[in-house]
């Protein structure tokens, strides 16, 4: 969705409500699709004394499996936008300012990009996720395993049968 700034940027006083959605469930990361409802972004632009600016926040749902254990969970996220619109920049770029040259904001890369951007590198089910035996995979969240808690190193073995005796 492109969205026209000609207007705000020409009228002080200005603004410009932002409600839209999109659908990334094609979007690949980490080898996962996340992102199984559409991405919903709602906010304003406006001008205020020659200042533009994007003030929005981005919901979606994040379903993917645990790090850990492998149990897929569904996490909601809310990513907020504050940005300063320009149409040229003098001097050094800033994460703070969007370049929109012809007055034209795509939403829907600016959707796409906040998004990737704010996706979680490690998953997990909760902070206290135990995972899974690495012998024999059971679940250590719903219950020890039967494995034993230590295993002797097989060149070390010998010495254990000693200190058994």
């Amino acid at each position: 969705m492109i969205i026209d700034l000609k207007r705000i940027f020409v009228n002080d006083n200005s603004s410009l409500p932002v409600d839209c959605s999109l659908d990334l469930s094609q979007l690949e990361y980490l080898g996962e699709y996340p992102l199984k409802k559409p991405v919903s972004m709602k906010g304003k632009i406006s001008n205020s004394a020659s200042l533009v600016r994007l003030e929005a926040e981005i919901s979606y749902e994040y379903e993917a499996p645990c790090d850990r254990c492998g149990l897929i969970t569904a996490e909601g996220h809310t990513v907020k936008i504050e940005k300063s619109l320009a149409s040229s920049i003098e001097g050094e770029e800033s994460d703070t300012i969007l370049l929109v040259p012809d007055m034209k904001l795509d939403l829907d890369e600016l959707i796409y990009t906040e998004v990737m951007l704010s996706l979680p590198m490690k998953h997990l089910c909760s902070e206290n996720c135990k995972g899974i035996c690495s012998k024999c995979g059971k679940n250590l969240n719903e219950g020890k395993c039967d494995c034993p808690e230590k295993e002797i190193d097989p060149r070390l073995a010998a010495l254990a049968e000693l200190l058994n005796n």
